[in-house]
Formats: C-alpha cells, structure tokens, sequence
C-alpha cells in the first residue's frame, strides 16, 4: 500500500512557510517541515504552526542544529519517513514558488508509476529573472550528457516525488549534494540507478517571500564540480546508458 508525506526544507522563509503548509495540508497528505537551522524568528513561525495545525498527525516538525543546506534538510525527511514507513515523498520548496495546487497530479502520477520519480518541468510566469531562467540550460545540457538522454527535461526544480526505497538505497553508499546542488545530483544518481523519470508540467513562480538564498559564487561552484564530477561517473556508465536506451526503441 502507497503512503504519502510531503517533505519542506525551511531556512529563513518565515513569510512564506505559514501559506505553503495551509496549502499542502488542505490537500489531506502529512506534512514533514525540516528546519535547517532557521534564525529565531523562522523557529518562532515554525513552532506556532505545529501548535495551531488542527490536526497534529498531520504536521511534524524537525530541526537541524546548524543550517546545513537545502539536500541534507530534504534527505533527514526522508531518513524521518522511511522511519514512519512513508512510500513516497513529495518534495515542496518553502518560499511559494510551488503551485500547491498540483499536488493531487503527483500523487495521482507516482500512484501510477511508483517506482519513478515525478519530476516538476516548470512553467514560468513573467516572475522569473531571465538571467536564472537562461542559466538553468547550462544544467540541462550537462543533464542531457551526463544521462545521455533527454528523459529529464529540468532536474533543478524542488517540486517532486521520489519513491523512498530508492532513495534510501542510494544515500545508503553515495554521497549526495548537501546545499543547492542537491535536486539535479540526486535526480542523476538515482536515473542511473534505473528509475524512470515522469515530467510532469507545473507552474512556477519566483518566490512569494522574495528570500533566495542561493549564493551566486559558492553555489555556481558547487555545481560546477558536481557537473565535473557527474560526467566522469557518466563515462563509466556510457555501456549501461546505451544498453537502456537502446532497449527503449
């Protein structure tokens, strides 16, 4: 039997995270918030969420010690869910920049193929920097070589579904990245372990609370070396990649 939760890494987003939980719980699906060493005042907003919630089994609230980036938040709620004997995860971004509203198509498409993941293919509205948006086909295109394949059509977008098992199995021997680079590393990884990826079109708007906390220098480099890092992986997967794609024809 499928079990669902949703999974928010939360890290400073105290303007917005109140919404994005009203929104995700009128859906009736479990809400897991990861807070990744929030300021005083994101704690504050997070605790009075877990009191108010109507429903407490409906809202759990974890926190990490010391901010430690955006995939390691994600991954302790998967660790907490796979616990919990959750199937699959829902991963929502805190800032707004979700629509909420299409929660019941991932649900319904990891229902139907639950072994993939159901990855966002974002539809942007006229809110997104056009510098971010141009910038996002540089890991598109590293995407494409590194899989060798043009199954996965965006892997920078937080809004998604993953089978537990998998992921548990992965984080079990390979070491994920932690911070920004976290969404297109994991979404990789696990198509080279095998799992089909489901894109799924979603509306996305750049983010309600205006927080962004990507760091252009520090994080560009990050990707940068996991860019590197993938496509050696890539070349000593090139046998298995092809024998996949060509069984597809």
């Amino acid at each position: 039997m499928l079990k669902f939760c949703v999974v928010i890494p939360v890290y400073d987003h105290e303007h917005a995270i109140g919404a994005v939980v009203a929104a995700v719980l009128a859906h009736k699906v479990p809400c897991i918030l990861v807070d990744d060493g929030s300021s005083a005042g994101c704690a504050q907003k997070l605790d009075s969420l877990l009191a108010e919630v109507a429903d407490p089994s409906q809202l759990k609230l974890l926190r990490l010690n010391v901010n430690s980036g955006k995939g390691a938040a994600v991954l302790a709620g998967f660790t907490y869910a796979a616990s919990e004997g959750y199937t699959h995860v829902l991963q929502v971004d805190a800032d707004g920049q979700h629509c909420t509203a299409d929660i019941p198509q991932f649900l319904a498409a990891a229902a139907k193929q639950p072994e993939a993941i159901i990855a966002g293919c974002p539809v942007f509205d006229e809110s997104v920097p056009k510098i971010r948006l141009y910038a996002r086909y540089l890991t598109h295109i590293w995407v494409w070589i590194n899989t060798l394949s043009f199954d996965i059509k965006d892997s920078m977008c937080g809004f998604r579904a993953y089978p537990v098992a998998a992921v548990m199995e992965l984080i079990a021997h390979q070491k994920i990245g932690a911070r920004m680079n976290f969404d297109t590393d994991i979404l990789v990884r696990l198509y080279w372990q095998g799992l089909d990826v489901v894109n799924l079109p979603t509306r996305v708007t750049y983010p309600s609370d205006g927080v962004s906390h990507f760091r252009v220098w520090f994080d560009n480099v990050l990707i940068t070396r996991m860019h590197i890092i993938l496509f050696f992986g890539m070349l000593l997967r090139i046998p298995r990649l092809l024998v996949r794609k060509m069984n597809r024809r």
